[in-house]
């Protein structure tokens, strides 16, 4: 299973004709997120001595899976920002608001893939263009294939997980406050976390 996105051409003089691997074969086909079995979540440093970890509830995305030609393969992704939850109300109030995510202007995140890789065995690298408040920078997100499995009411699903690192500054989420001690209230360096499961369309 561990050439969904890219596959190792032979280094021969006469490449021989290309032999798609059943189990990927299969795999191919459009895939839409199971948002109750989904997260994307985040870890951020907080006052230079812990980690505050939070996540999006709401999201919709889609994969399109292409078992004869791994590159081929692309993946959309759009989280609803006002669903942020860290645990506390007050902090994602201040987080929905003007000094960080706006979410009444800018409602959504967005993730468009344009390229795929494998890194090796089961371990691929996923490109593309993630946009905050109208902001789009390109992201690498890392990701790990988990597999396949038919759940109890006959769904196809395939799984992934795997993690990013950003500065958020660069998406202009810029607020702070400095510290008496030094440093800052919140690292501009937030670690993603991804955990995905899709749904093969019938």
């Amino acid at each position: 299973m561990g050439r969904l996105f890219n596959r190792t051409k032979s280094t021969t003089a006469v490449a021989a004709p290309a032999q798609v691997d059943p189990a990927l074969a299969a795999l191919t086909g459009e895939y839409t997120l199971d948002p109750a079995h989904t997260s994307i979540g985040f870890t951020v440093r907080h006052a230079m001595v812990t980690n505050v970890r939070g996540a999006f509830l709401e999201l919709d995305g889609s994969l399109s899976l292409n078992g004869a030609d791994p590159a081929a393969s692309r993946a959309a992704i759009d989280v609803k920002i006002a669903s942020i939850d860290t645990g506390i109300a007050d902090r994602d109030a201040h987080l929905r608001g003007g000094d960080f995510f706006d979410t009444a202007q800018f409602p959504l995140m967005t993730f468009r893939s344009t390229h795929a890789e494998q890194l090796g065995g089961d371990k691929y690298r996923v490109t593309g263009d993630l946009t905050i408040k109208d902001v789009t920078r390109p992201l690498a997100i890392d990701l790990e294939f988990n597999g396949t499995a038919k759940d109890v009411y006959g769904n196809e699903r395939v799984g992934f997980e795997g993690s990013a690192e950003i500065l958020r500054s660069d998406w202009g989420l810029t607020w702070n406050a400095a510290l008496e001690t030094g440093g800052v209230m919140v690292s501009d360096k937030v670690k993603l976390n991804f955990d995905i499961s899709a749904i093969k369309s019938a």
